[in-house]
């Protein structure tokens, strides 16, 4: 898959605080508080790693991360955050090409679904659950279709942008409520940001 971040990971933090401010930022970091102590997480398109650091002032030790992300160049950054004492994996690579070994306790998927087809997500999804333990708690921050015509139309901005400099497929947000659903997941802790356009859910599997 052509997908990649290469070209913008050095910018990308401080491109997405022009365009959002502190929302996406602050729904990831209102997700961390669902973390328990001792747990085996994995990141999926975990972009420069600042959220590691944030992990780590939460669980300084104890934590075994698997970090991965498509860009080279946002894995290299995130290697030089502060992971405290934690143990971290990093992989650049594609998630639906890499092989998950073990039982995943956490997963955070932080807007990585909006890169992906209905289609293709699908099977990403799969992937990813097929990972985790029984008790699981999947950490999910993205975009919502509000019905809201300014966000409709930085939606349309945003995707012309990350398809033509990033090569990501989609073209418009997939329907994760529906995967959610269909693979027996339950919302337990939700919050939204900025009018509603930016979701932030911890699901714990039925």
């Amino acid at each position: 898959m052509k997908r990649n971040y290469d070209t913008i990971a050095g910018i990308y933090d401080r491109l997405a605080r022009l365009v959002f401010g502190n929302a996406q930022t602050n729904a990831q970091l209102y997700l961390l508080q669902a973390i328990p102590p001792l747990s085996h997480i994995l990141i999926a398109g975990g972009g420069t790693g600042w959220i590691l650091e944030e992990i780590a002032n939460i669980h300084p030790s104890g934590l075994t991360i698997t970090y991965i992300d498509a860009s080279l160049k946002m894995v290299s950054l995130a290697k030089k955050r502060n992971v405290g004492k934690n143990a971290i994996a990093f992989i650049a690579a594609p998630v639906e090409s890499v092989l998950l070994e073990g039982t995943y306790d956490v997963v955070l998927t932080p807007f990585f679904f909006d890169n992906f087809s209905q289609k293709s997500l699908e099977k990403i999804f799969l992937q990813i659950d097929q990972s985790l333990s029984p008790d699981c708690t999947w950490l999910y921050c993205d975009f919502n279709d509000t019905g809201l015509g300014w966000q409709r139309m930085l939606l349309k901005i945003m995707y012309v942008f990350f398809r033509s400099l990033c090569g990501i497929e989609a073209t418009h947000l997939p329907d994760a409520d529906a995967l959610f659903s269909k693979f027996r997941y339950k919302e337990k802790v939700q919050e939204t940001f900025m009018k509603g356009f930016i979701s932030a859910v911890a699901y714990k599997r039925v």
